[in-house]
């Protein structure tokens, strides 16, 4: 008999990866491709979805050629996926009707002001967990439907399809058999009632969503059917599906009531659980489904911040004051602080606890001394800041964590994760296995699949690589953040 293996298909912000692990949580094969950015005006991000379904296909099947040269057997599929972007496409042809409208767009800024001034937002909370943001995809959806010549006409007669990316690969990977998603995609559109687990009649007709376009919403370990024969070769079955964030949280083994996961890619999102009863925040933050299994649904409150990863990759691309991310700690190490400069990085505005679309990017106590490692630092201080600051709303929430773990690109750098440590004054934990977000997945589809028994067996898997504990002194942190929340508050103020 074969070993049997796991693909993981991680459809992310900047770039398409397949992963195939074994059961023991080891990665087999790898495969990724970046695709492009676009920025069609200010505030706006978009993807072509046809690039990011010709990366997925490619990188998928790389991986599984790789991995079964090696002797092993793919059994199941899981998908993961950036959140909230929205695709539209036709049902008939399965063509896209314009490019993917990306999580980080504000385009419908306006849009969230006046919902916000017809006083609905407390009744949107209630229902989805939710604040009313261009974050989220229903305003993106209706964005699309009324620019697009036709469009609504279209939908209203049940002709177009709206999903997630996770629906619109698995749409192409069946080849146009199944329209569905998972609870925890479903829970980030503004259109699902979180407590009944079912698209919201009342916020279709308050976002101008025709319900026929909706994908049915599965159990994250699902059957959400088989892979095309053209696509591999022949039928592999898809069995999970999960946000990015919430797949992260169940590659980190984020079982038990309390548990904490804190992921830096592009952005940055903690995820804490919160058991079966859905925990409304008084402080901002998001409350959200962390996974739902055989009907249950279980819940996490989080917070969002829209640049973490993306800020290095800005120092990188934009200033071109760095050639590799790598090279980020050597300089922040090497000096022993900024001289005061912060950076507080609201390239499209600031998510939680803030929530200001309107908020754009700025850099505070600038010297003429100030050189590269000072903004290089200021940057990398920066994600821990926002972190700080979702923990404080945690704390006043009435949830104190013990311990964080964490993963994505930017841990790597043991400086930053040690500094985050300091901030937190909390241990932090990184695991072994730096890609929880495809191994949550992978552990979805094995549970359908029944290659594990319970998602207590698969907890067996995580190990930890690095623990981080505080070494700062109160004073000096109290300092840092007292100059952090000094520079937001003007950022805050040059956006009024």
């Amino acid at each position: 008999m074969s070993q049997p293996l796991l693909l993981a298909i991680d459809q992310g912000t900047t770039s398409s990866r397949a992963i195939v692990f074994s059961l023991q949580g080891d990665i087999v094969a790898v495969s990724q491709q970046e695709f492009p950015q676009i920025y069609p005006a200010e505030g706006w991000v978009e993807h072509d979805p046809e690039a990011i379904w010709e990366t997925t296909l490619a990188t998928a099947r790389e991986a599984v050629s790789m991995a079964e040269a090696k002797g092993g057997t793919v059994k199941a599929i899981g998908i993961t996926n950036q959140r909230e972007t929205t695709i539209v496409w036709d049902r008939t042809t399965g063509m896209p009707i314009g490019n993917a409208i990306v999580w980080q767009d504000r385009r419908t800024a306006n849009v969230c002001r006046d919902l916000r001034a017809d006083n609905v937002e407390d009744m949107v909370r209630e229902k989805t967990g939710l604040l009313l943001d261009p974050y989220f995809s229903a305003t993106k959806i209706a964005w699309l439907l009324d620019h697009v010549e036709g469009a609504r006409a279209k939908a209203d007669a049940g002709k177009l399809a709206f999903g997630t990316v996770d629906s619109f690969l698995l749409w192409h990977l069946t080849d146009g058999k199944v329209h569905a998603t998972d609870a925890t995609n479903a829970s980030r559109t503004s259109l699902f009632n979180i407590k009944t687990n079912e698209w919201d009649d009342e916020l279709l007709r308050l976002f101008k969503v025709p319900r026929a376009m909706m994908p049915e919403v599965k159990d994250c370990a699902a059957d959400f059917g088989m892979t095309a024969p053209a696509v591999f070769g022949r039928e592999i079955p898809i069995l999970g599906i999960a946000g990015d964030q919430q797949a992260a949280a169940i590659g980190q083994c984020c079982f038990t009531t309390g548990e904490t996961k804190s992921t830096y890619g592009t952005g940055c999102f903690v995820l804490v659980q919160t058991g079966e009863e859905m925990l409304l925040s008084q402080n901002r933050l998001l409350s959200t489904i962390a996974y739902r299994l055989e009907g249950k649904p279980t819940y996490a409150l989080e917070g969002s911040i829209f640049m973490a990863g993306a800020a290095v990759q800005w120092l990188r691309d934009e200033m071109q004051i760095i050639k590799h991310a790598a090279e980020t700690e050597g300089m922040a190490r090497g000096i022993g602080g900024t001289q005061g400069v912060y950076i507080v990085p609201a390239f499209t505005g600031l998510g939680a606890p803030h929530w200001s679309p309107d908020a754009r990017g700025a850099i505070f106590g600038l010297m003429r001394s100030t050189g590269k490692a000072e903004l290089i630092r200021a940057t990398l201080e920066s994600v821990a800041y926002q972190t700080a600051d979702l923990f404080t709303a945690l704390a006043q929430d009435g949830i104190s964590p013990t311990s964080v773990k964490v993963d994505g690109g930017m841990v790597m750098n043991d400086w930053m994760v040690q500094f985050l440590s300091d901030v937190l004054t909390l241990p932090v934990q990184r695991p072994k296995v730096m890609e929880t977000t495809a191994l949550g997945a992978a552990a979805l589809a094995g549970l359908q699949a029944g290659l594990y028994g319970s998602l207590q067996d698969f907890a067996g898997v995580w190990q930890e690589d690095a623990s981080f504990t505080p070494t700062m002194a109160d004073a000096e942190r109290q300092q840092l953040l007292q100059g952090w929340h000094k520079a937001v508050q003007c950022t805050l103020a040059f956006s009024q």
